[in-house]
């Protein structure tokens, strides 16, 4: 006779976007015997900023097997192919980080090394010639079906998203109990979380926790102390005044990001609004200002009052620790330039499905994913870190103080790389690649001394029609495109379709 197992129980504190990613995830690749329970307060409102993404959200979806369609159309969301950097070298300049490649390499080098030679020698025009995603988002398309595969990600309502994951996983059998923590209660010999203490004299015990407390961080700071690092000092903006707007303008398959005064303006638009947030250093601007700001460059009219939002950028020392693992805002925040929010706690998520083992989690397991995490964070944050100190807007106390940053040292070694010879390099597996990188350091004219000899095996006509060739072929391939709006629309209308002869 074989033995009933015994249950393991995963307790998720908070709700949001990342505990009910969290619970979706789980509920779908955990065995019978897990039982999954996530406590959350309708009373307690989440932040919501995290409405881009980048394309590993795809594939989250696809492991929970979600239609794309029916994703589109409940979470109002739309496609998006990059995100346009407006006014970061001064009022009038732009320039993409599109995903995907740019341009094609040639013998042994990568496209940008033939590039840094085609502009020593005056042939080079700007990336944007030679950027397939690029040249469709600023015109409004969208591969259709059969069409170019370009690696994509979406705008959508952060809100909706985790009604849409809370239907999926209670569907699966997550349970979902209403209700404020009122305080964390810890094991006396190990020291592990043992049981969430809940408003009305309730208890809700679990073999592992996930705090999704967001800021307050309940479980990983409040109980296990797990200690913040700051990094304020490299990225010091600590506010954000969002609000939404009606749509106008342009319905981009693009991200905006607009540099201001004191900081940058987000544009993300959706089905049905636009989001918009104006993220800004309150030592250099005040949130009256900020709100002027924000309201006087929306493309609509607002949808509500602006909210304002207090944060300081930096990560928790440890993301797990014992029996408890923090996710989203509990594990910290850098602000959304690159729109990495959702993609951290994705990521956080995978880890965990690898390292995750019944009984008290092994210290070898955990250590193991704090040092992943740390790599993780501190590389995208000297990307963050980067756009700002490589600015050109000369004349504004904000923008002036970022371009006199002491950089990171890690940020410092792959400048110098750069200057020297246009080499760059991906270390281990951070999350930005050579092509990103090169898009921002070109983009904001950061100047090399030089570029790998290799390329001046190339012959000049052959690198002119290299580059001329390359254009020609995106361009012929984007305006085979149809209209983003247009792929949009049938998605979602297939998905009616089908519900309605269903």
């Amino acid at each position: 006779m074989v033995s009933e197992q015994k249950p393991f129980r995963i307790a998720i504190a908070g709700g949001g976007t990342a505990g009910w990613m969290a619970a979706a995830l789980l509920a779908r690749f955990a065995p019978a015997h897990f039982e999954i329970e996530l406590v959350e307060s309708e009373t307690i409102g989440t932040v919501g900023v995290g409405e881009a993404t980048i394309p590993q959200i795809r594939h989250f979806n696809q492991a929970l097997g979600i239609d794309e369609g029916e994703f589109l159309r409940e979470t109002k969301g739309s496609f998006k192919l990059g995100i346009a950097f407006d006014g970061w070298m001064g009022d009038g300049h732009t320039y993409m980080h599109a995903f995907g490649q740019v341009g094609r390499a040639a013998g042994v080098l990568p496209f940008h090394q033939h590039w840094l030679r085609a502009k020593k020698l005056g042939h080079a025009r700007t990336l944007d010639h030679y950027s397939l995603n690029e040249i469709a988002a600023r015109a409004l398309r969208m591969p259709g079906p059969g069409g170019p595969e370009l690696p994509y990600a979406y705008h959508f309502d952060a809100g909706l998203y985790a009604a849409y994951l809370r239907r999926m996983a209670e569907g699966r059998g997550v349970t979902r109990t209403e209700g404020l923590i009122q305080s964390v209660e810890r094991d006396s010999e190990s020291g592990d979380i043992a049981a969430l203490a809940l408003d009305g004299e309730r208890r809700i015990e679990a073999d592992f926790f996930i705090d999704c407390t967001g800021f307050r961080a309940l479980l990983i700071e409040g109980a296990m102390e797990a200690g913040f690092e700051d990094w304020s000092d490299v990225l010091p903006c600590d506010r954000a005044v969002a609000v939404p707007c009606s749509g106008g303008g342009d319905f981009t398959p693009y991200t905006r990001s607009i540099a201001r005064e004191a900081g940058w303006q987000w544009r993300i638009p959706l089905q049905h609004r636009i989001g918009n947030g104006y993220v800004f250093s309150s030592a250099h601007l005040s949130e009256d200002e900020a709100t002027i700001t924000l309201l006087a460059n929306l493309d609509g009219d607002a949808d509500g009052s602006p909210r304002v939002l207090t944060f300081t950028t930096g990560k928790r020392r440890r993301q797990w620790v014992g029996n408890c693992l923090a996710l989203g805002l509990a594990a910290g925040f850098m602000e959304p330039l690159e729109s990495t929010s959702i993609h951290l706690v994705q990521s956080a998520l995978a880890r965990l499905l690898n390292l995750l083992s019944e009984g008290r989690p092994a210290p070898a397991l955990v250590d193991h994913f704090n040092a992943q995490a740390d790599f993780e964070w501190t590389r995208i944050r000297d990307f963050l870190v980067l756009h700002y100190w490589a600015n050109g807007r000369e004349g504004q106390p904000f923008w002036n103080a970022m371009r006199a940053l002491e950089l990171p040292g890690t940020l410092t070694d792959k400048l110098e790389q750069w200057r020297a010879n246009g080499h760059i390099h991906r270390e281990h597996e951070e999350l930005f690649t050579e092509v990103a990188w090169f898009q921002v350091l070109a983009g904001q004219g950061v100047e090399t001394q030089g570029y790998n000899p290799l390329a001046d095996a190339l012959p000049q006509n052959e690198l002119v029609g290299l580059l001329a060739n390359t254009e020609e072929q995106m361009v012929r391939a984007a305006n085979a495109m149809p209209l983003h709006v247009e792929v949009l629309g049938k998605l979602v209308s297939q998905v009616r379709a089908k519900e309605s002869v269903a």
